[in-house]
């Protein structure tokens, strides 16, 4: 054979096993469709799901949606046989347990309400305090004869008292005084003399309460392990308890007065008229540490000669639910997006190792929960890994690849990286390559500037492995004007796009689960 067949020769099968090598990763790329993807996103981003927010119903048929796929896939559950982690979270919540004066009882956010976030307590006396206006001035004073320090008052929580002509008994003019035109000094003086607690009656009362029981503010909803008695709150001051006119004439109605009754002595006699009620009382209320369910979902594929290293593949599968209105937020691009696109790559990876294609590591498909709450089920699992953290060679975090931002709306062949070089130039190599190998997409760094002012790099669950030195590559189309909003739906994702930047990271995992090295940790930027 000639010098020049034998050239020949060696490129032919050079040439052929550069093509095979592209070749297998190729076929099951293909597997990445817009057509599944679809009928994906349009189940994770239904109404049915209640924009799964963590904790709530919606969040849960969404895992169990997510589990049954990986089930079909034929994905180990590593859960001890299930594909759920529990993650325990919890929340700080105020309750009443009592609130009972003589034969009545008295319902929290109906009768009468406690503002403010208030440490447990439990009040009992056999006798009230009526300290009428609790007004203390030189002209007039509630408090002249009466100690009220560590006993239960209750106070008419407006205006003064005034004379049969309506003239003010401490200006003598028909204008009052600082003590009904201050909102906060009758209270600030009652306060200051240590009463246990404080009834306020209030006409009102009813309508704050109906402004407060309609416009609930959660409590941040937090690892549980990060959560515990001493978190709560420790305000031991004075509990001011509002109540209305009428929940205030059931109390007095056992003594033979009412409100109208007690104002008239005053404007008559023109004199305070404090005195003790003897009247049982008991309040038992405060802040709880309230559990949470929530779990990440977790799916497994075995790999071979290399199965103990391991790549973690996420999105997060939670979003921000019903918004005050009643209306859904279905999250499709965040991050029903992200969560079409790992089961596409699972699909994707599972088909190749049917075929006899398995990936040499170990890889993980995992959905957290609690993202939109601050990474919280990101955090979990890296506090508590199924699988050590230190045979983790990185994770490839998808959150947000359906849509297009308005920077790249002449040019939309693109996707965000952020993340690939911080720890690791080499897994950086790696992303670069298999992008320009297969998809040569438009790579746009700007996220990945030390100097960013969104700090996007600290914004999802990529973040948690991180920290923990494992090598990741965070995946995002950018923010668009439906973000965190009710517009962000299914109809608006453009799924050949989505399905396009999932294969970059198909491509990016299929080199890293079957190459002989892990990529190095080398760096530690910012």
């Amino acid at each position: 054979m000639s010098i020049k067949g034998i050239v020949t020769t060696i490129l032919f099968f050079v040439l052929t096993g550069c093509y095979a090598q592209r070749s297998v990763p190729s076929t099951y790329a293909e597997l990445i469709d817009p057509t599944s993807a679809r009928k994906h996103l349009t189940i994770i981003a239904s109404d049915e799901f209640e924009g799964r927010e963590t904790g709530k119903v919606g969040a849960d048929k969404a895992a169990n949606y997510i589990a049954q796929q990986f089930e079909l896939l034929g994905l180990t559950a590593p859960v001890n046989s299930s594909y759920y982690q529990p993650v325990e979270l919890a929340t700080k919540a105020f309750s009443v347990d009592t609130f009972e004066v003589g034969e009545h009882t008295f319902r929290h956010e109906k009768d009468f309400l406690i503002i403010g976030k208030r440490s447990k307590q439990e009040i009992k006396t056999d006798r009230l305090i009526f300290i009428g206006y609790g007004i203390s001035d030189k002209h007039y004073d509630d408090l002249a004869k009466i100690n009220i320090t560590d006993k239960v008052v209750l106070l008419l929580n407006e205006d003064e008292p005034r004379d049969k002509m309506g003239k003010s008994l401490i200006t003598g003019q028909t204008k009052g005084s600082i003590w009904s035109t201050s909102n906060s000094k009758r209270m600030q003086h009652i306060i200051s003399k240590k009463p246990k607690l404080i009834l306020a009656i209030s006409k009102n009362a009813d309508t704050l309460i109906q402004q407060i029981s309609k416009k609930k503010y959660a409590e941040k909803i937090q690892l549980k392990e990060d959560l515990t008695q001493e978190n709560l709150s420790t305000d031991h001051s004075p509990t001011v308890v509002y109540i209305s006119p009428q929940t205030a004439n059931l109390i007095l109605s056992s003594h033979g007065y009412n409100l109208e009754k007690l104002k008239q002595e005053i404007t008559e006699s023109g004199k305070p008229r404090s005195r003790v009620l003897k009247s049982t009382l008991k309040l038992s209320f405060g802040q709880k540490i309230i559990d949470v369910k929530a779990q990440n979902v977790l799916g497994y594929l075995e790999g071979t000669d290399l199965k103990d290293e391991l790549l973690v593949i996420t999105a997060h599968y939670d979003h921000i639910g019903v918004n005050p209105n009643g209306e859904i937020n279905n999250g499709a691009d965040d991050d029903g997006s992200g969560v079409t696109a790992v089961l596409e790559i699972a699909k994707a990876f599972a088909r190749a190792k049917e075929n006899g294609h398995s990936p040499r590591r170990s890889i993980l498909f995992m959905m957290v929960t609690g993202e939109e709450k601050g990474l919280l089920g990101s955090d979990y699992y890296t506090r508590h890994p199924v699988f050590p953290l230190n045979k983790t060679i990185a994770n490839l975090n998808i959150d947000m690849i359906g849509r297009i931002d308005p920077s790249h709306f002449a040019k939309a062949d693109y996707v965000y990286l952020v993340g690939s070089d911080k720890l690791s130039s080499e897994l950086h190599h790696i992303s670069e390559a298999a992008n320009k190998t297969y998809t040569k997409l438009d790579l746009d760094y700007r996220y990945n500037d030390p100097n960013d002012p969104e700090k996007i790099y600290y914004r999802s669950d990529h973040y948690n492995f991180a920290k923990n030195d494992i090598p990741v590559i965070f995946y995002f189309n950018g923010v668009h004007e439906d973000y965190h909003d009710i517009g962000d739906t299914v109809d608006k994702i453009d799924f050949p796009l989505l399905c396009k930047r999932a294969k970059l990271v198909f491509y990016t995992a299929w080199d890293l689960v079957t190459r002989d090295t892990k990529p190095i940790v080398d760096s530690h930027k910012k």
